[in-house]
């Protein structure tokens, strides 16, 4: 049992909680989510937090890495890494089998293909650099560095620069690289026709708002995250922020973030079908 992994990954609303939970239920499996925003408590809607479907029949699924830190604090890939690492133990102590389940490719690779990270802080100096630089020099320096980074990285500019401090602190301190265990990961992922997918984005879009997501984020502005921070999570959080705040309508609201999961979904299909051709270990 140990180093080997069940890993079921695939688009945004193509139900991998839930086949994750029913396998577990079978064969006697804990859950670690593969989810960037999940790890924050009180985004429950926005991120399709359904911790209801952790109940199989009457069973309680085990899981970990959701709603481990505060919303606000911007949790990263390295964290991710050793917070996986410390669950995925717990479960072979506990004589389990570890399901990783999720969509965000970023945290998915850097478990499955071990990347070498360390802990970076945040260096002033090159922020300072960096600011005078376009958005086209960004986008360039993050395209050509040496380090893993999110597509997301090019398109913002307060990524963009972390994503260059990292790849500059690794050049200069390839010793602090730490190495990780490498998995026997068997790589399951779900597919869906093109339209289908469409179509279950937008039902499931309005569906969350009939539940209540912009109250969600109506309530994490007044207990204290600021719009910016919101804006920062992407997605759900940065356009219903950017309406709360009166920079856009609710149609332009709906529509735009129906629009950028659409193009979310795309990126994912590209990742989960690079993932799921590579060859078994």
């Amino acid at each position: 049992m140990e180093n080997k992994l069940i890993t079921i990954l695939g688009t945004t609303a193509t139900g991998k909680t839930n086949l994750a939970a029913n396998l577990a239920a079978i064969i006697g499996g804990e859950i670690i989510s593969a989810d960037s925003r999940q790890v924050y408590k009180g985004m429950d809607i926005g991120t399709g937090k359904d911790i209801s479907e952790f109940n199989i029949n009457g069973i309680e699924i085990p899981y970990h890495l959701i709603d481990i830190v505060e919303p606000g604090y911007e949790y990263n890939v390295y964290e991710y890494q050793n917070d996986f690492f410390e669950a995925y133990k717990k479960i072979i102590k506990n004589e389990n089998l570890a399901i990783l389940a999720g969509g965000t490719g970023m945290y998915i690779e850097s478990v499955l293909k071990g990347y070498r990270m360390a802990k970076v802080n945040t260096n002033e100096a090159l922020r300072l650099r960096l600011k005078k630089k376009t958005d086209e020099e960004l986008r360039k320096m993050v395209i050509n560095s040496r380090t893993p980074h999110n597509s997301s990285d090019l398109n913002d500019r307060e990524r963009a620069y972390r994503a260059i401090e990292i790849d500059e602190y690794y050049k200069l301190h390839p010793e602090l690289l730490q190495d990780v265990p490498q998995l026997k990961s068997i790589n399951f992922g779900i597919k869906y026709e093109r339209q289908a997918i469409r179509n279950r984005i937008t039902e499931r879009l309005d569906q969350r708002i009939q539940e209540g997501m912009v109250e969600e984020v109506e309530g994490l502005i007044k207990a204290g995250v600021g719009p910016e921070k919101l804006k920062f999570y992407g997605l759900e959080y940065k356009f219903i922020t950017q309406y709360i705040l009166g920079e856009i309508e609710h149609h332009q609201m709906f529509s735009g973030l129906n629009t950028a999961i659409h193009q979310f979904a795309k990126r994912q299909e590209t990742i989960c079908q690079h993932i799921c051709s590579r060859p078994r270990p």
